[in-house]
């Protein structure tokens, strides 16, 4: 399965991780384009930290760890599509240009289905999608979920639990069947 992150499933650093991981375990080939990585960058530039530098920084590794997966804009194709917010045409062009099944994305309201499935492309929300791969592969997500968990422990300086972890980050489904 190839699917597109949107900006907003990339933000989130243990959603971000989950995603990540399970790509390069190979469950599923991720998408983006480089104006997804810059909203990324630019939603952190808001919190003044300097998160939007880190942002632009973990984008590049990204693309190196991902060849393949940044998809440039084919000439003409947005004009031809429609979503509720003309900002997030960019997101089904580049699923379209990829040849991508899912958009994977919290934003249910600005992808309707019906538009996307007249494209080939499906929108799943990021529970579902990392809920569906877990309970085909659940051997390969436990060890993805543990390490993120590991991380995210040692960031906070004690240990945290996977299910509370996987809640914060929108993932009941999962959080469910893996905690």
């Amino acid at each position: 399965m190839k699917a597109v992150l949107d900006a907003c499933v990339i933000y989130p650093p243990v959603l971000r991780a989950i995603l990540l991981s399970a790509a390069r375990a190979g469950l599923y080939a991720p998408v983006w384009s480089d104006r997804i990585l810059e909203e990324w960058a630019r939603a952190a530039d808001r919190r003044g930290d300097g998160s939007g530098e880190a942002a632009r920084a973990e984008g590049q590794a990204m693309r190196a760890v991902f060849p393949s997966a940044t998809t440039a804009p084919r000439p003409g194709l947005e004009a031809r599509l429609h979503l509720p917010d003309a900002n997030d045409i960019h997101v089904l062009a580049s699923a379209v240009a990829s040849g991508a099944d899912a958009i994977v994305t919290f934003n249910a309201q600005d992808f309707p289905r019906h538009v996307l499935a007249a494209e080939g492309v499906d929108r799943r929300d990021p529970d579902g999608f990392l809920w569906e791969i877990w309970s085909k592969q659940p051997e390969v997500m436990a060890p993805i979920l543990e390490r993120v968990r590991q991380d995210a422990s040692r960031l906070a300086g004690h240990e945290v639990a996977l299910k509370s972890l996987l809640k914060r980050a929108q993932l009941n489904r999962l959080a469910k069947a893996a905690g």
